[in-house]
């Protein structure tokens, strides 16, 4: 899957980092909450939002990775990660 992802921003509220994902068959908004940002990628608690672009800059890899995947699964939907995406499965 040949995957460009555009500029993330900060949610309105705060809450999350919001950013896109296309490929050749279409164009998804994703999301990433700030508490899977705290728990999962060391993002310190009451971080502003540039350090929420850079914790996000830091692990984007990962967070693609998991991205594409639940894109692949439900191409036309919203893709919102919370810490349950990121739980190691057994």
């Amino acid at each position: 899957m040949n995957v460009v992802d555009f500029a993330p921003e900060v949610s309105p509220d705060g809450r999350a980092i919001i950013f896109r994902l296309s490929d050749r068959r279409c164009d998804v908004e994703c999301a990433i909450t700030r508490e899977a940002l705290e728990e999962y990628f060391w993002l310190p608690t009451g971080a502003d939002d540039v350090r929420m672009l850079k914790t996000f800059a830091d692990c984007r890899r990962r967070i693609l990775a998991v991205a594409e995947r639940k894109m692949r699964v439900r191409p036309d939907q919203p893709v919102r990660f919370t810490i349950d995406d990121f739980v190691a499965k057994r």
